[in-house]
């Protein structure tokens, strides 16, 4: 059979091994991290049960690609549902948005999921006309447009208009600059009046209230998604950085690494597209110039580990950058997940997306913190120093792409001009946002091409 080499062992690595090698490839994983997942890898501190997650982490009820790959390798039973609060900061004061009506109980009875389903979308429902910072009329407005397009299958005629001239068109001002231009200068700074309305349709079609997790966490399922890919022939290297991608006269694709070569008959990289370019001399130079116009923004993340809670029962909370905080969004991940899975600890995240060249990028994790605690303190006058046991701080500068007009006519086709050599990553699964699903979803994707 074919042999393929993989560059990069996460989410869409390891599914697309799976795949390759249940049709009787040979495949080969190269990861420069001393760990698998990616994006979506965890750490786990000595008191801990669980890994945690470097980056925040749920998926949704209806991220169907990651649900049925959980079924194939045997841990669906891991996955959970729960119905956190998730809440909008606005002049001071905290707004739920999600918050459920009913108490898991409601899950047990007959078509109990599908009741709780329809429950947590009337009481988002109910939480919008609850967020007093605009008029009624307005709520109403805020209302239908998200069920417009909750509903609405169409997103191709959406890409040609940036999301802020629709939604300031058809929200109003005042609506959108309180509601939804936060979320947008959030994810993508400056950038931010440039993204097409397309990619915020499916921020709204494709999520649920409910986020899922694993037990054990999200690199605990990515552990057993490695195992398997290792007991059906795949063969993963850690610590193992590809520094060249060549063509060879015979079609075959060489890797060049620190210590060997290896020449394969087919490779699938899934690192980010500047990654390949650099790697890759013989890419051409229109195809090359393609790739630079598609940007993106890094990640930034403080995580503590705390000996009080900060802002129970609040899960994540939205902050708009105009509010004059150090970061976008605050995570008290054990208002999510029990933190009796972290020795007691109570889990914060502190993030924000980021241009790749800001400071932060470079500095030392004492020195966010030492910028991040005043933000705590905005929330919770009562949080001090003295509450942090442990903290980290985590980065990545490809982090969250950016979808300018017409973004689909700037997607890269999988097959690279390279015969044989093919790309697939997050910048990929346009509309889609980033996340664990599409990343298995384009794995998929992208094996069932490889692998003819």
């Amino acid at each position: 059979m074919t042999s393929i080499g993989i560059i990069g062992a996460g989410v869409t690595g390891l599914t697309a091994a799976f795949d390759l090698l249940s049709k009787g490839h040979h495949v080969t994983l190269y990861e420069a991290r001393s760990y698998v997942g990616g994006l979506s890898s965890g750490f786990q501190d000595d008191a801990w049960e669980w890994p945690l997650e470097r980056f925040y982490h749920h998926i949704f009820a209806s991220d169907k690609d990651i649900i049925q790959l959980a079924q194939e390798i045997g841990i669906a039973d891991r996955l959970f549902f729960p119905s956190p609060i998730t809440s909008i900061y606005k002049d001071g004061k905290l707004y739920p948005i999600n918050k459920p009506l009913f108490g898991p109980w409601l899950e047990r009875m007959p078509m109990g999921q599908k009741l709780s389903n329809i429950t947590d979308l009337f009481a988002t429902a109910l939480r919008v006309l609850a967020f007093k910072p605009i008029g009624l009329i307005d709520r109403f407005r805020v209302g239908l447009i998200s069920a417009y397009l909750r509903y609405n299958p169409r997103w191709e005629p959406l890409e040609g208009v940036t999301a802020d001239q629709w939604l300031t068109r058809a929200a109003g001002v005042k609506a959108y600059q309180a509601f939804w231009q936060p979320l947008l200068e959030g994810k993508f700074g400056d950038y931010y009046p440039d993204v097409n309305m397309a990619w915020f349709w499916a921020r709204i079609a494709a999520r649920t209230p409910k986020l899922g997790y694993f037990e054990g966490g999200f690199q605990g399922a990515l552990d057993v998604l490695a195992a398997k890919v290792e007991s059906l022939g795949g063969i993963i290297h850690l610590n193992s950085h590809v520094r060249g991608v060549y063509p060879e006269s015979d079609g075959r694709i060489r890797l060049e690494l620190r210590d060997l070569e290896q020449s394969y008959d087919k490779v699938l990289a899934t690192c980010a597209p500047h990654m390949l370019k650099a790697r890759t001399p013989a890419l051409p130079a229109a195809y090359t110039a393609g790739l630079d116009q598609l940007k993106s923004m890094g990640a930034v993340v403080m995580v503590l580990a705390l000996n009080k809670p900060v802002m129970p029962p609040h899960y994540w909370i939205n902050i708009p950058k105009r509010e004059g905080f150090p970061f976008l969004a605050f995570v008290e991940h054990t208002n999510y997940i029990d933190k009796k899975h972290y020795g007691g600890d109570t889990i914060v995240y502190c993030g924000d997306y980021l241009k790749p060249d800001h400071p932060y990028f470079e500095m030392a994790p004492e020195d966010i913190l030492q910028k991040f605690i005043p933000g705590i303190q905005h929330l919770n006058p009562e949080f001090n120093a003295s509450w942090i046991r442990k903290f980290w701080k985590f980065s990545e500068i490809y982090a969250q792409p950016v979808p300018f007009l017409n973004h689909s006519k700037n997607i890269p086709s999988l097959e690279t001009p390279i015969p044989n050599l093919y790309m697939a990553n997050m910048s990929q699964v346009y509309p889609w946002d980033r996340g664990t699903n599409f990343a298995v979803e384009i794995g998929r994707r992208a094996a069932r091409l490889v692998g003819g």
